[in-house]
C-alpha cells in the first residue's frame, strides 16, 4: 500500500544537486509526492530566500504544518516519520 501525504510538501532543489537527488529518491520510495521548485528559476530562488533565508538546497516546506527545514538527512527523516503514522 502506498502512503499518500495529505499535505502540501514543496522541495526547493537545484539541478545536479546530489543531496536533492537523495531526498527525491527516498520520497519516491516512500510514495510521497513533492512539488519540486528549481532555484534556477528566479522566482523560486526569491521564494527560497524569503522562506529560508539562505541559498541552500534541498529545502523542504510543509505548508500544512507550518514547518520548513534544510539538510537532506533531516528532510529524509521527516518524510519517513510521515509514513510511520
Amino acid at each position: 500500500m502506498r502512503y499518500t501525504v495529505d499535505t502540501m510538501l514543496i522541495l526547493y532543489v537545484k539541478t545536479h544537486c546530489p543531496f536533492c537527488e537523495k531526498v527525491l529518491a527516498r520520497a519516491k520510495e516512500l510514495g510521497i509526492t513533492l512539488e519540486e521548485r528549481n532555484i534556477a528559476q528566479a522566482q523560486y530562488l526569491d521564494e527560497l530566500m524569503e522562506k529560508g533565508g539562505k541559498r541552500q538546497v534541498p529545502f523542504l516546506v510543509d505548508e500544512t504544518h507550518d514547518m520548513s527545514m534544510y539538510e537532506s538527512d533531516d528532510i529524509v527523516e521527516y518524510l519517513e516519520g510521515k509514513t510511520s503514522r
